[in-house]
């Protein structure tokens, strides 16, 4: 994961422990019974709802979003601009030598089916199924990580009541309460923490990049398809500029207007 993100869930943890520290030992916050409890019911729980090629999915899904860089929708945009150049001199055919140096399936794929002469509605359909796979795949991969929040705390309830039933049932022994007691309080700290501290940020985060991903990819779609209908580059540049926000717009051109007049 990125450093933010990182950052923000140690130092989530951090003012939780000071916080503790301040009031008390971290000792008596260390409970075997309620780490059984809490985190084998919750991976189990999620393991039973889940089939395993879902899971799988989302261990991927984090791996790549701990490793691949974010998307640059202005980068993009220089990207369709340049290739709208080339197939404006020079035809939609010179783009496919173009194709064996890009590193983005997507864009390769839709440069390819426009060189391959298909019109703009096929285009659109095969891109859109894709682009609609992708979203499912990301709302998959948030539905498991929602479903181990929703159990975090239902499984430190649960030990609460273990907890519970366990000293309400050795009431005579003095000895046995504390510990009982600790399994029904830490429990639901332990499944709490879970839930708001890893797994409802990690879904969020998640949503995120599904989000970015979905950008990226519908911005190169209304691309090829300006592209294939021979639109004028600078047109296709003003229309793309729409998935950026006002701010970098701004900045953008700010940057082109220095270039004019240095020119």
């Amino acid at each position: 994961m990125d450093i933010s993100f990182s950052l923000s869930v140690v130092l989530g943890f951090a003012c939780v422990i000071i916080s503790i520290l301040m009031g008390g030992k971290l000792s008596d916050f260390l409970d075997l019974p309620s780490v059984f409890i809490v985190f084998g019911g919750i991976i189990c729980a999620t393991a039973a709802s889940f089939p395993p090629q879902r899971i799988k999915s989302l261990i991927k899904a984090l791996r790549t979003i701990s490793k691949k860089k974010k998307y640059d929708l202005c980068e993009d945009i220089d990207k369709i601009v340049e290739i709208a150049n080339v197939a404006r001199r020079n035809g939609l055919l010179a783009l496919e030598q173009q194709t064996e140096d890009m590193d983005e399936p997507f864009l390769k794929k839709g440069i390819m089916l426009a060189v391959d002469g298909s019109d703009s509605d096929l285009i659109r359909s095969v891109m859109e199924t894709e682009l609609s796979v992708t979203k499912e795949r990301h709302a998959d991969n948030r539905a498991i990580l929602d479903a181990a929040a929703g159990y975090s705390p239902a499984f430190g309830m649960i030990g609460t009541l273990i907890g519970l039933i366990n000293m309400l049932a050795n009431l005579s022994d003095s000895a046995a309460l504390g510990s009982s007691m600790s399994v029904a309080l830490v429990t639901t700290f332990y499944g709490s923490m879970l839930a708001n501290l890893v797994f409802m940020p990690l879904s969020k985060r998640l949503k995120a990049a599904g989000i970015n991903e979905y950008l990226h990819k519908e911005l190169i779609l209304e691309g090829i398809l300006a592209i294939q209908n021979g639109e004028n580059p600078r047109i296709i540049r003003e229309k793309l500029n729409a998935y950026l926000s006002s701010a970098t717009q701004k900045y953008r051109e700010e940057l082109e207007t220095k270039k004019n007049k240095s020119e």
